[in-house]
Formats: C-alpha cells, structure tokens, sequence
C-alpha cells in the first residue's frame, strides 16, 4: 500500500502539535511516531471505559478489605501470606499501619489490550507514568483542532480534564510535592511539565503550589501533600522515603498512593478467579461489576510450586504440576509470565515472556526462574488476549506524508478518585492510546509507536 499526499489540513495539525512539545521533552531519551487525529474508541467503548473506573475503585476497596481480613482471620490466611511474600517486615507494618486502613491510591489506571473481544486488562497500575504525556497529547491535540477547518472528534478529557483531575486528587493541600526517584527518572520531564502547567492555573496559592524533588528532599510542611512517584521495591535507594511515611502516618502531610504494596502486585487477578473467594468477591463488588471484571480480566494463575494432590490439576489448563508448562507445545503457548510486583522487573515490557513468541529453551528458562523465585517475587501466568490488528497512520516528517501502519492498540484509561470515604468518586480524565506495529508481540512505547490521545 502505497501512501498518498497527506491534506493540508492534517500536515498543518501534525506539525503544530509536534511544535507545542516542551523545550526540555516530556520522556527522557525517548520520542514517538505521531499521529494527525486522536485515536477513535467509538461510542461504546467509550462509555465502557467511562463506567470502568467505579468496578475498578470497588475492587481495590475489596483487595484491601481482603487483606485485612485475612489479617484478622475472618478470610483464610494464606491470603495475606501470598501477598506479602518477599517483602521487608518495615514495609509490612507500614501496610499494616491504622493510618493507611482504608486508603487505596487515588490514580488507577489499567493497561487495556484492544483485542477482537472487546478490552482485555492485562494488569493495573497504580503508580503509572503517561499522566504528563496524556495531559500534554490531549492539550496539544485540542489546541490543534481548534484552529483546524475540519477538527477531528474531541478528545477524552478534552484539553484540562487531565490537569485538573490530578490536581483534585490533593484536595486544598497547599503545596503537592512530587516525588521522582532515579528509578522513575525517565518520567520526571513529564511531571516537570505538568506541575509547571498546574501552577499557572493555581489561582489562590501562595508561590508554586506544585514542585517535582528529588528522593533527597526533606523540606516538608505541616499540611503538604505528596505524590509518591516511587515503588516500594525501591526504597532502599529513596533517602527520603522513611520521612515521607513518617509525617504521613502522623497525619501531618497527606501521602498518595499508600505505601501499600499490595496495590502493586498482579496477583490480584489470580484472587479475583480463585474461586474460594467466588462468594466473597460477589459480595465485595456485586454480581453486576463481579461479572464486568471477569469479562474483561484474563484468567491469571500464581505460580506456586507446592505441589499439588495427584488427582487434582491447575483450572483450566490440564497441568498437575508447573514442570509441565515446559512440555506445551508453541501453539499451547498463548501464555504470559510475569512478575507479579516488588522487583525491578515488576514494571515495562521487562520480566514478561510470552510463551508463543519464545523458544521451547528460553520458555522453559523462564518458567523455571518463576518457580524458583517464589519465596522472593512470585510470578504469575496469564492466557494472552491477542491484540487485534488495526489501521494506523503516522506522519512522516522527513517524506511529508502519512504512512499507514497495521497496527496493535493498548489503551491506558487514566481514572483519578476525588472525595473521601464513600463519597469517592473515580473520574475518567483521558485515555492514552499506545499503537504498536502489527509484527510487535508486546505493547509498549517503543520508539516506533505512536502514542495519541483518544476520542470517542
């Protein structure tokens, strides 16, 4: 297929958004492929990921009432023994704390494969990066349309949504410090730009209200908010962490997300299709978001290595023992390993395997790593929810044209939950579109990929 000479309606648009990226960029050492209009949902879906957010703030409400009651002995034990394998007993009595008992974090965003069935959520995040870059696209993109004689749909969001959502989340905080560790480094440009953007708009506050700091900061006040945009796994290399939780745990500053690790783990999907947990999850999320996640969750297996009765087999897959993944042929193989959280490897496309794209000697490698580090950082397995293929076009700048690329599609809804208690509401504010060539197996923003915001 050959590509044609791009409108000049779509070459004027593409080439003015590219010009409203910020001098000092918004990912570090990384660039993308542009797209001329955002990426298009349709209605329904659309709708789908509005209504989203309230079933996914309803199952990390659940996820934490299962802890504790784990904790407590009014659900099974094993429970919190699985979720808090590996981690340091400081860390534990921190998600133990009175202080933190019903906090859940108040940015949830999941990374949704566009598959032919509808979305597949293939693990949520709820330290997510893309907040910057989202409320920059969706900026950049409206400001584009406004002046454009044939504007495409409007964004989701539109052009504040994303900005306001996020600075909502501190309520009337003062001040919101924004804590970027060197683990995280290649998002601070975004969120330099985005506090930046903020502090124009923070009419009534005295100075700059928003402000990135590095993990040496410790000039914190009484009243402060804070933004931890550090995971757990990484403490030992955040000098100011202990502070952080500290003044929090006193309630002197207000801390999001909570130093919770249970929020970071995937396994949480293997707990939602346990089903010894069937009755207490219907109970926790109702029968209708119960049924919603189930569609739209992958089945998810921890992988255990206790062994199992030599009569009984792993649902759904006809294995009585983790040995046996190694013998499934490549097209058995739709499967994804991955650890499940506290690790290095717990984030980005690294410490994911996708069996059907592996050799039968790396596949089995990296089920016996996942077996072994089960004390330390379990792992998990997941059925593969095949993207499915779209048309996708990006500009050329150099040739001056678009260029059609089949392509794949993950969607990262981004929800912030504002008000307190049962009056929280999560609040879809933008959705960030990752559009991945068709030959690529796992989605991530490559340098080849087009990142768009979305419309309906």
């Amino acid at each position: 297929m050959t590509a044609g000479p791009i409108h000049h309606d779509a070459a004027e648009r593409v080439r003015f958004i590219r010009e409203q990226l910020p001098a000092g960029g918004l990912f570090a050492g990384h660039d993308w492929r542009f797209a001329p209009t955002p990426f298009s949902l349709g209605v329904d879906l659309a709708k789908e990921l509005d209504s989203l957010g309230r079933i996914l703030l309803q199952f990390y409400r659940a996820v934490n009432l299962l802890y504790r009651h784990s904790l407590a002995g009014k659900q099974p034990a094993w429970i919190a023994a699985l979720l808090d394998q590996g981690k340091p007993a400081e860390l534990l009595e921190l998600q133990r704390s009175a202080a933190w008992k019903n906090d859940t974090p108040r940015v949830i965003r999941p990374d949704c494969l566009l598959t032919d069935a509808g979305v597949s959520i293939t693990e949520l995040d709820s330290v997510p990066g893309g907040i910057g870059l989202t409320a920059w696209l969706n900026q950049a993109y409206s400001r584009a349309s406004a002046t454009d004689t044939t504007p495409p749909p409007p964004v989701i969001g539109g052009a504040e949504q994303m900005l306001s959502g996020f600075a909502n989340i501190f309520g009337d905080a003062p001040r919101v410090n924004i804590v970027v560790s060197d683990e995280a480094a290649t998002y601070r440009p975004e969120m330099e730009w985005l506090a930046g953007q903020l502090n124009q708009r923070a009419a009534g506050h005295a100075g700059q209200r928003f402000a990135v700091e590095s993990t040496q900061f410790d000039n914190f006040v009484d009243g402060d908010a804070v933004y931890r945009f550090f995971e757990l796994f990484d403490l030992a290399n955040v000098p100011n962490a202990k502070q952080i939780f500290s003044l929090a745990s006193e309630k002197k500053i207000h801390l999001t997300p909570p130093p919770k690790p249970i929020f970071e783990e995937k396994l949480l999907f293997a707990l939602l299709w346990n089903r010894n947990l069937r009755g207490f999850w219907r109970q926790e999320l109702g029968e209708s978001f119960l049924s919603r996640m189930l569609k739209v969750i992958p089945y998810t297996w921890v992988i255990d290595p206790a062994p199992l009765p030599p009569h009984a087999a792993f649902p759904g897959l006809d294995l009585t023992d983790w040995q046996q993944l190694k013998t499934l042929s490549q097209r058995d193989r739709d499967l994804i390993l991955k650890v499940s959280g506290y690790s290095e490897e717990a984030w980005g496309a690294r410490g994911v395997y996708l069996g059907s794209d592996l050799s039968q000697a790396d596949w089995s490698a990296a089920v016996d790593k996942a077996i072994a580090n089960f004390g330390r950082s379990p792992y998990v397995l997941q059925r593969f929810q095949k993207p499915r293929v779209v048309a996708a076009e990006y500009f050329d700048f150099a040739a001056n044209q678009l260029r059609p690329m089949p392509a794949r599609v993950r969607l990262c809804p981004y929800y912030f939950v504002v008000g307190e208690g049962d009056t929280a509401r999560a609040q879809l504010s933008g959705v960030l579109a990752t559009i991945c060539p068709a030959d690529k197996k796992i989605i991530h923003g490559m340098r080849d990929a087009i990142l768009a915001p979305c419309s309906a």
